[in-house]
Protein backbone atom coordinates (compact mmCIF):
# COMPACT_ATOMS: atom_id res chain seq x y z
CA UNK A 1 0.00 0.00 0.00
CA UNK A 2 1.46 3.25 -1.32
CA UNK A 3 2.60 6.15 1.93
CA UNK A 4 0.15 9.20 0.60
CA UNK A 5 2.87 12.11 -0.39
CA UNK A 6 1.97 14.57 2.24
CA UNK A 7 3.19 12.14 5.11
CA UNK A 8 6.52 10.49 4.66
CA UNK A 9 8.02 8.27 7.05
CA UNK A 10 11.53 9.77 7.30
CA UNK A 11 12.78 12.58 6.26
CA UNK A 12 16.23 12.57 4.12
CA UNK A 13 19.73 13.62 5.55
CA UNK A 14 20.24 17.20 3.52
CA UNK A 15 24.01 17.17 4.55
CA UNK A 16 23.50 19.89 6.83
CA UNK A 17 24.29 19.42 10.89
CA UNK A 18 20.85 19.33 12.60
CA UNK A 19 19.57 22.00 14.66
CA UNK A 20 18.37 20.41 18.34
CA UNK A 21 14.48 21.04 18.74
CA UNK A 22 14.19 23.41 15.63
CA UNK A 23 10.54 23.66 16.10
CA UNK A 24 11.03 25.92 18.93
CA UNK A 25 13.52 27.69 17.48
CA UNK A 26 10.75 28.76 14.74
CA UNK A 27 8.03 29.44 17.18
CA UNK A 28 10.92 32.09 18.88
CA UNK A 29 10.82 33.96 15.15
CA UNK A 30 7.21 33.88 15.59
CA UNK A 31 7.48 35.47 18.86
CA UNK A 32 9.32 37.98 18.12
CA UNK A 33 7.12 38.74 15.25
CA UNK A 34 4.10 38.83 17.59
CA UNK A 35 6.26 41.64 19.76
CA UNK A 36 7.33 43.61 16.54
CA UNK A 37 3.57 43.62 15.46
CA UNK A 38 2.46 44.72 18.83
CA UNK A 39 4.85 47.50 19.11
CA UNK A 40 4.23 48.99 16.58
CA UNK A 41 0.14 48.52 16.61
CA UNK A 42 0.43 50.27 20.35
CA UNK A 43 2.65 52.79 19.59
CA UNK A 44 -0.69 55.09 18.89
CA UNK A 45 -2.36 54.36 22.17
CA UNK A 46 0.22 55.59 24.29
CA UNK A 47 1.32 59.08 22.11
CA UNK A 48 -2.64 60.17 22.31
CA UNK A 49 -2.32 60.91 25.43
CA UNK A 50 0.40 63.27 24.82
CA UNK A 51 -0.80 66.72 24.93
CA UNK A 52 1.37 67.67 21.67
CA UNK A 53 0.27 65.06 19.75
CA UNK A 54 -3.57 65.81 20.56
CA UNK A 55 -2.51 69.22 19.19
CA UNK A 56 -0.99 68.48 16.06
CA UNK A 57 -3.97 66.08 15.48
CA UNK A 58 -6.36 68.88 15.61
CA UNK A 59 -4.10 71.21 13.66
CA UNK A 60 -4.31 73.72 17.27
CA UNK A 61 -0.76 75.47 17.89
CA UNK A 62 2.04 74.16 20.15
CA UNK A 63 0.78 76.53 23.35
CA UNK A 64 -3.09 76.09 22.67
CA UNK A 65 -5.04 74.70 25.85
CA UNK A 66 -6.22 71.88 25.36
CA UNK A 67 -9.92 72.64 26.86
CA UNK A 68 -12.70 69.36 27.98
CA UNK A 69 -14.95 70.33 24.66
CA UNK A 70 -11.45 69.79 22.79
CA UNK A 71 -10.62 66.83 24.47
CA UNK A 72 -13.97 65.33 24.36
CA UNK A 73 -13.44 66.10 19.97
CA UNK A 74 -9.87 64.39 19.88
CA UNK A 75 -11.34 60.97 21.59
CA UNK A 76 -14.45 60.73 19.35
CA UNK A 77 -12.03 61.48 16.41
CA UNK A 78 -9.40 58.81 17.42
CA UNK A 79 -12.47 56.89 17.49
CA UNK A 80 -12.78 56.65 13.92
CA UNK A 81 -9.00 56.66 12.87
CA UNK A 82 -9.28 53.28 15.20
CA UNK A 83 -12.31 52.14 12.56
CA UNK A 84 -10.40 52.93 9.95
CA UNK A 85 -7.44 50.81 11.05
CA UNK A 86 -10.02 47.98 11.34
CA UNK A 87 -11.38 48.18 8.24
CA UNK A 88 -8.69 48.07 6.39
CA UNK A 89 -7.01 45.06 8.84
CA UNK A 90 -10.23 43.60 8.16
CA UNK A 91 -9.53 43.66 4.02
CA UNK A 92 -5.84 42.39 5.16
CA UNK A 93 -6.87 39.46 7.21
CA UNK A 94 -8.59 38.85 3.64
CA UNK A 95 -5.35 39.24 1.45
CA UNK A 96 -3.06 37.92 3.99
CA UNK A 97 -5.06 34.89 4.17
CA UNK A 98 -4.96 34.17 0.30
CA UNK A 99 -1.92 35.53 -0.76
CA UNK A 100 0.04 32.91 2.16
CA UNK A 101 -1.92 30.12 0.44
CA UNK A 102 -0.93 31.40 -3.06
CA UNK A 103 3.19 32.91 -2.22
CA UNK A 104 3.54 30.60 0.39
CA UNK A 105 4.87 31.69 4.09
CA UNK A 106 8.36 32.52 3.49
CA UNK A 107 7.83 34.91 0.58
CA UNK A 108 4.52 35.91 1.84
CA UNK A 109 5.18 37.11 5.02
CA UNK A 110 8.16 38.67 4.18
CA UNK A 111 5.89 41.17 2.36
CA UNK A 112 3.15 41.73 5.23
CA UNK A 113 6.56 42.85 7.49
CA UNK A 114 8.02 45.15 4.70
CA UNK A 115 4.38 46.61 4.29
CA UNK A 116 3.67 47.23 7.99
CA UNK A 117 7.12 48.51 8.77
CA UNK A 118 7.02 51.12 6.18
CA UNK A 119 3.67 52.38 7.18
CA UNK A 120 4.74 52.64 10.92
CA UNK A 121 7.55 54.82 10.28
CA UNK A 122 5.52 56.91 7.23
CA UNK A 123 3.17 57.54 11.00
CA UNK A 124 6.12 59.87 12.01
CA UNK A 125 5.37 62.28 9.03
CA UNK A 126 1.53 62.85 9.61
CA UNK A 127 0.14 66.10 10.43
CA UNK A 128 -3.98 65.77 10.56
CA UNK A 129 -6.23 62.99 11.68
CA UNK A 130 -6.80 62.32 7.93
CA UNK A 131 -3.62 61.63 7.62
CA UNK A 132 -3.16 59.30 10.39
CA UNK A 133 -5.70 57.60 9.55
CA UNK A 134 -4.35 56.82 6.13
CA UNK A 135 -1.52 55.58 7.59
CA UNK A 136 -2.77 53.29 10.59
CA UNK A 137 -4.65 51.72 7.30
CA UNK A 138 -1.49 50.47 5.67
CA UNK A 139 0.05 49.82 8.65
CA UNK A 140 -3.29 47.01 9.49
CA UNK A 141 -3.10 45.34 6.00
CA UNK A 142 0.42 44.59 6.61
CA UNK A 143 0.20 43.66 10.12
CA UNK A 144 -3.05 41.47 9.73
CA UNK A 145 -0.77 39.07 7.88
CA UNK A 146 0.73 37.80 11.32
CA UNK A 147 -1.55 35.24 12.40
CA UNK A 148 -2.56 33.72 9.21
CA UNK A 149 1.36 33.10 8.85
CA UNK A 150 2.14 32.17 12.52
CA UNK A 151 -0.91 29.90 12.65
CA UNK A 152 -0.52 28.07 9.68
CA UNK A 153 3.64 27.71 10.88
CA UNK A 154 2.44 26.07 13.87
CA UNK A 155 0.39 23.54 12.39
CA UNK A 156 2.92 22.48 10.04
CA UNK A 157 5.73 22.74 12.29
CA UNK A 158 4.19 21.19 15.53
CA UNK A 159 2.39 18.02 16.67
CA UNK A 160 -1.30 18.53 18.01
CA UNK A 161 -0.61 17.84 21.19
CA UNK A 162 2.06 20.50 21.23
CA UNK A 163 -0.17 23.21 19.37
CA UNK A 164 -1.61 24.25 21.74
CA UNK A 165 0.86 25.42 24.48
CA UNK A 166 2.86 26.41 21.01
CA UNK A 167 0.11 29.09 20.09
CA UNK A 168 -0.01 30.06 24.18
CA UNK A 169 3.36 31.04 23.66
CA UNK A 170 3.21 33.03 20.51
CA UNK A 171 0.18 34.71 22.13
CA UNK A 172 2.69 35.66 24.91
CA UNK A 173 4.05 37.51 22.36
CA UNK A 174 1.62 40.61 21.73
CA UNK A 175 2.12 41.15 25.57
CA UNK A 176 5.71 41.91 25.61
CA UNK A 177 5.25 43.99 22.52
CA UNK A 178 2.58 46.06 25.04
CA UNK A 179 5.07 46.32 28.14
CA UNK A 180 7.84 47.40 25.93
CA UNK A 181 6.00 50.28 24.33
CA UNK A 182 4.45 51.10 27.44
CA UNK A 183 7.97 51.61 28.38
CA UNK A 184 9.95 52.98 25.24
CA UNK A 185 7.08 55.01 23.95
CA UNK A 186 6.74 57.32 27.08
CA UNK A 187 10.58 57.96 27.45
CA UNK A 188 10.68 58.39 23.47
CA UNK A 189 8.07 60.90 23.50
CA UNK A 190 8.99 62.86 26.26
CA UNK A 191 12.87 63.03 25.69
CA UNK A 192 12.19 63.31 21.50
CA UNK A 193 8.80 63.88 20.63
CA UNK A 194 5.75 61.66 19.65
CA UNK A 195 7.27 61.33 16.14
CA UNK A 196 10.36 59.84 16.79
CA UNK A 197 7.99 56.53 18.40
CA UNK A 198 6.68 55.79 15.06
CA UNK A 199 10.27 56.21 13.07
CA UNK A 200 12.07 54.27 15.95
CA UNK A 201 9.40 51.06 16.21
CA UNK A 202 8.94 50.72 12.53
CA UNK A 203 13.01 50.31 12.14
CA UNK A 204 11.93 46.81 14.42
CA UNK A 205 10.69 44.91 11.69
CA UNK A 206 14.08 45.24 9.57
CA UNK A 207 15.30 42.80 12.65
CA UNK A 208 12.33 40.96 12.28
CA UNK A 209 12.62 40.10 8.54
CA UNK A 210 16.27 38.91 8.45
CA UNK A 211 15.71 36.53 11.16
CA UNK A 212 12.70 35.00 9.04
CA UNK A 213 14.69 34.72 6.36
CA UNK A 214 17.55 33.16 8.22
CA UNK A 215 15.58 30.56 10.36
CA UNK A 216 12.29 29.87 8.22
CA UNK A 217 11.86 26.96 5.48
CA UNK A 218 8.98 24.89 5.12
CA UNK A 219 8.96 21.81 6.76
CA UNK A 220 9.54 19.33 4.09
CA UNK A 221 12.58 21.11 2.59
CA UNK A 222 14.19 22.77 5.73
CA UNK A 223 18.12 21.23 5.59
CA UNK A 224 18.98 21.89 9.95
CA UNK A 225 15.88 19.76 10.33
CA UNK A 226 16.76 16.51 11.94
CA UNK A 227 14.71 12.92 10.73
CA UNK A 228 13.79 11.83 14.18
CA UNK A 229 12.47 15.75 14.95
CA UNK A 230 10.75 15.93 11.42
CA UNK A 231 8.82 12.31 12.49
CA UNK A 232 7.78 14.03 15.50
CA UNK A 233 6.25 16.39 14.18
CA UNK A 234 4.36 14.12 11.68
CA UNK A 235 3.44 11.42 14.20
CA UNK A 236 -0.13 12.38 14.72
CA UNK A 237 -1.08 13.85 10.95
CA UNK A 238 -3.91 12.86 9.33
CA UNK A 239 -3.40 11.50 5.70
CA UNK A 240 -5.71 14.09 3.87
CA UNK A 241 -6.71 14.04 -0.08
CA UNK A 242 -4.54 16.75 -1.87
CA UNK A 243 -6.47 20.12 -2.94
CA UNK A 244 -5.29 22.70 -5.39
CA UNK A 245 -7.16 25.53 -4.01
CA UNK A 246 -10.79 26.37 -1.87
CA UNK A 247 -12.35 29.06 -2.27
CA UNK A 248 -13.62 31.71 0.94
CA UNK A 249 -17.15 30.73 -0.49
CA UNK A 250 -16.52 27.23 0.34
CA UNK A 251 -14.95 27.37 3.17
CA UNK A 252 -18.55 29.13 4.33
CA UNK A 253 -20.57 25.94 3.79
CA UNK A 254 -18.39 24.30 6.88
CA UNK A 255 -20.29 24.96 10.43
CA UNK A 256 -16.43 24.82 11.63
CA UNK A 257 -15.53 28.16 9.73
CA UNK A 258 -19.16 29.81 11.26
CA UNK A 259 -18.31 28.73 14.53
CA UNK A 260 -14.71 29.88 14.43
CA UNK A 261 -15.73 33.54 13.22
CA UNK A 262 -18.48 33.28 15.46
CA UNK A 263 -15.95 33.50 18.33
CA UNK A 264 -13.38 35.83 16.25
CA UNK A 265 -16.87 38.16 15.99
CA UNK A 266 -17.12 38.78 19.64
CA UNK A 267 -13.98 38.10 21.26
CA UNK A 268 -11.70 40.47 19.03
CA UNK A 269 -13.30 43.66 19.93
CA UNK A 270 -12.85 43.26 23.57
CA UNK A 271 -9.05 42.93 23.40
CA UNK A 272 -9.05 45.95 20.90
CA UNK A 273 -10.32 48.09 23.83
CA UNK A 274 -7.74 47.30 25.82
CA UNK A 275 -5.30 47.84 23.63
CA UNK A 276 -6.88 51.08 22.61
CA UNK A 277 -8.15 52.81 25.69
CA UNK A 278 -6.26 51.55 28.56
CA UNK A 279 -3.70 54.46 28.84
CA UNK A 280 -7.01 57.04 28.87
CA UNK A 281 -8.33 54.76 31.05
CA UNK A 282 -5.80 54.71 33.38
CA UNK A 283 -5.38 58.28 32.85
CA UNK A 284 -9.28 59.73 33.02
CA UNK A 285 -11.39 57.42 34.60
CA UNK A 286 -13.46 58.97 37.06
CA UNK A 287 -13.97 56.36 39.11
CA UNK A 288 -10.17 56.08 40.16
CA UNK A 289 -9.00 58.15 42.65
CA UNK A 290 -5.34 58.11 40.99
CA UNK A 291 -4.88 59.07 37.49
CA UNK A 292 -1.83 58.00 35.12
CA UNK A 293 0.34 59.95 33.01
CA UNK A 294 3.17 59.17 30.54
CA UNK A 295 5.36 59.46 33.44
CA UNK A 296 3.77 56.73 35.72
CA UNK A 297 2.02 54.03 33.24
CA UNK A 298 5.13 51.57 32.97
CA UNK A 299 4.58 49.86 35.96
CA UNK A 300 0.57 48.87 35.76
CA UNK A 301 1.08 47.97 32.16
CA UNK A 302 4.09 45.34 33.19
CA UNK A 303 1.36 43.86 36.17
CA UNK A 304 -0.77 43.65 33.40
CA UNK A 305 0.32 42.52 30.66
CA UNK A 306 3.28 40.10 32.39
CA UNK A 307 0.00 38.12 33.86
CA UNK A 308 -1.56 38.27 30.40
CA UNK A 309 1.49 36.45 29.60
CA UNK A 310 1.36 33.89 32.04
CA UNK A 311 -2.28 33.41 31.23
CA UNK A 312 -1.43 32.77 27.39
CA UNK A 313 1.02 30.05 28.49
CA UNK A 314 -0.90 28.54 31.01
CA UNK A 315 -4.04 28.17 29.11
CA UNK A 316 -2.49 26.78 26.38
CA UNK A 317 -0.16 24.32 28.31
CA UNK A 318 -3.40 23.51 30.40
CA UNK A 319 -5.25 22.54 26.87
CA UNK A 320 -2.60 20.14 25.90
CA UNK A 321 -2.01 18.95 29.65
CA UNK A 322 -5.81 17.81 29.13
CA UNK A 323 -4.96 15.97 25.70
CA UNK A 324 -2.21 14.47 26.91
CA UNK A 325 -3.95 12.62 30.19
CA UNK A 326 -6.48 10.98 27.76
CA UNK A 327 -9.43 13.66 27.15
CA UNK A 328 -11.10 14.35 23.44
CA UNK A 329 -10.30 17.47 21.62
CA UNK A 330 -14.08 18.41 22.15
CA UNK A 331 -13.52 18.27 25.97
CA UNK A 332 -10.12 19.43 26.24
CA UNK A 333 -10.76 22.90 24.21
CA UNK A 334 -13.80 23.29 25.74
CA UNK A 335 -13.43 23.24 29.09
CA UNK A 336 -10.05 25.72 28.57
CA UNK A 337 -12.60 27.62 27.05
CA UNK A 338 -15.32 27.74 30.20
CA UNK A 339 -12.76 28.47 32.61
CA UNK A 340 -11.01 31.55 30.66
CA UNK A 341 -14.74 32.64 30.06
CA UNK A 342 -15.51 32.56 33.67
CA UNK A 343 -12.20 34.76 34.30
CA UNK A 344 -13.20 37.84 32.41
CA UNK A 345 -16.43 38.23 34.02
CA UNK A 346 -14.82 40.18 36.69
CA UNK A 347 -14.01 42.77 35.00
CA UNK A 348 -16.78 44.72 35.11
CA UNK A 349 -16.07 45.87 38.40
CA UNK A 350 -13.06 47.37 37.43
CA UNK A 351 -14.61 51.19 35.79
CA UNK A 352 -16.52 50.89 39.22
CA UNK A 353 -13.40 50.31 42.01
CA UNK A 354 -12.02 53.64 43.11
CA UNK A 355 -9.06 51.06 44.02
CA UNK A 356 -6.17 51.30 41.24
CA UNK A 357 -4.37 48.33 42.68
CA UNK A 358 -7.92 46.49 42.41
CA UNK A 359 -8.12 47.85 38.53
CA UNK A 360 -4.72 46.77 37.60
CA UNK A 361 -5.64 43.05 38.97
CA UNK A 362 -9.47 42.79 37.27
CA UNK A 363 -8.14 43.95 33.65
CA UNK A 364 -4.97 41.67 34.19
CA UNK A 365 -6.95 38.46 34.83
CA UNK A 366 -9.54 39.28 32.27
CA UNK A 367 -6.49 40.39 29.53
CA UNK A 368 -4.85 36.80 30.83
CA UNK A 369 -7.93 34.55 30.25
CA UNK A 370 -8.99 36.48 26.53
CA UNK A 371 -5.53 35.00 25.62
CA UNK A 372 -5.90 31.76 26.74
CA UNK A 373 -9.10 31.50 25.12
CA UNK A 374 -7.57 32.99 22.00
CA UNK A 375 -4.66 30.47 22.26
CA UNK A 376 -7.22 27.75 22.29
CA UNK A 377 -9.09 29.53 19.31
CA UNK A 378 -5.83 29.08 17.22
CA UNK A 379 -4.88 25.99 18.14
CA UNK A 380 -9.05 24.67 17.13
CA UNK A 381 -8.78 25.64 13.74
CA UNK A 382 -5.67 23.39 13.63
CA UNK A 383 -7.76 20.75 14.80
CA UNK A 384 -10.58 21.07 12.39
CA UNK A 385 -8.95 22.23 9.27
CA UNK A 386 -6.36 20.73 6.98
CA UNK A 387 -3.27 22.48 6.86
CA UNK A 388 -3.63 24.25 3.34
CA UNK A 389 -6.61 26.02 4.34
CA UNK A 390 -5.39 26.79 7.97
CA UNK A 391 -4.20 30.24 6.54
CA UNK A 392 -7.49 30.89 5.38
CA UNK A 393 -9.61 29.86 7.38
CA UNK A 394 -7.57 32.07 10.16
CA UNK A 395 -8.22 34.77 7.75
CA UNK A 396 -11.86 34.53 7.33
CA UNK A 397 -11.95 34.59 11.14
CA UNK A 398 -10.03 37.76 11.22
CA UNK A 399 -11.45 39.70 8.76
CA UNK A 400 -14.66 39.00 10.81
CA UNK A 401 -12.88 39.76 13.71
CA UNK A 402 -11.95 43.19 12.67
CA UNK A 403 -15.26 44.07 11.12
CA UNK A 404 -16.54 43.98 14.09
CA UNK A 405 -13.94 45.99 16.05
CA UNK A 406 -14.75 48.69 13.28
CA UNK A 407 -17.99 48.50 14.98
CA UNK A 408 -17.36 48.81 18.47
CA UNK A 409 -14.50 51.49 17.55
CA UNK A 410 -17.23 53.84 15.69
CA UNK A 411 -18.63 54.30 18.78
CA UNK A 412 -16.58 53.06 21.35
CA UNK A 413 -14.58 56.68 22.02
CA UNK A 414 -18.50 58.43 21.93
CA UNK A 415 -19.22 55.85 24.79
CA UNK A 416 -16.25 56.60 26.42
CA UNK A 417 -17.14 60.25 26.69
CA UNK A 418 -20.72 60.07 27.05
CA UNK A 419 -21.39 57.22 29.52
CA UNK A 420 -17.50 56.03 30.81
CA UNK A 421 -16.05 52.69 30.57
CA UNK A 422 -19.00 50.62 32.58
CA UNK A 423 -21.07 49.79 29.46
CA UNK A 424 -17.20 48.85 27.59
CA UNK A 425 -16.59 46.16 30.23
CA UNK A 426 -19.73 44.87 30.09
CA UNK A 427 -19.29 44.03 26.85
CA UNK A 428 -16.26 42.40 27.66
CA UNK A 429 -17.80 40.05 30.72
CA UNK A 430 -20.11 38.38 28.44
CA UNK A 431 -18.75 37.99 25.00
CA UNK A 432 -16.87 34.94 26.47
CA UNK A 433 -19.19 32.76 27.33
CA UNK A 434 -21.74 33.69 24.14
CA UNK A 435 -18.57 33.10 22.17
CA UNK A 436 -18.41 29.50 24.04
CA UNK A 437 -21.71 28.80 23.56
CA UNK A 438 -21.37 29.59 19.53
CA UNK A 439 -19.38 27.01 19.56
CA UNK A 440 -20.82 24.17 21.36
CA UNK A 441 -23.99 24.89 19.28
CA UNK A 442 -22.12 24.76 15.90
CA UNK A 443 -19.96 22.25 16.41
CA UNK A 444 -21.63 20.04 19.32
CA UNK A 445 -17.89 17.83 18.58
CA UNK A 446 -14.71 19.24 17.50
CA UNK A 447 -14.60 17.03 14.10
CA UNK A 448 -12.40 17.83 11.43
CA UNK A 449 -13.40 19.16 8.46
CA UNK A 450 -13.18 16.34 5.23
CA UNK A 451 -12.27 17.61 1.59
CA UNK A 452 -13.72 15.76 -1.16
CA UNK A 453 -10.34 15.02 -3.43
CA UNK A 454 -10.92 17.32 -6.75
Amino acid sequence: MNQPRNVPDLKPSTGYKPWKNLRWWVLAVLFLSGIVNYVDRNVLSFTMIDPSFKRDMLGLPADAVLTPALDGQFKEQMGFVDAAFKAAYALGFLLTGWLTTRLGLRRGFSLFVMIWSLAGMLTSLVGSIRSLALARAGLAVGEAGNFPAATRTVSEWFPQKERSIAFGIFNASGNIGIILTAWLVPFLTLQYGWRSCFLLTGLLGIGLLVAWLLIYRPLAEHPRLSPGEHALIRADEVPEPERASVSWWQLLRYRQTWAYAGCKFLIDPVFWIYLTWLPDFFNSSEALDQKLDLKNLGLPFLVIYLVTDVGSIFFGWLSSYFLKIGWSVNRARKITWLICALCVVPIVLAAQTHSLGVAIGLISLATAAHQGFSATLFASVTDLFPKPLVAQVTGIGGAVGAISGVLLALVAGIIRVRYGYFPLFVVAACSYLLALGIIHLLVPKMERVVLAPD
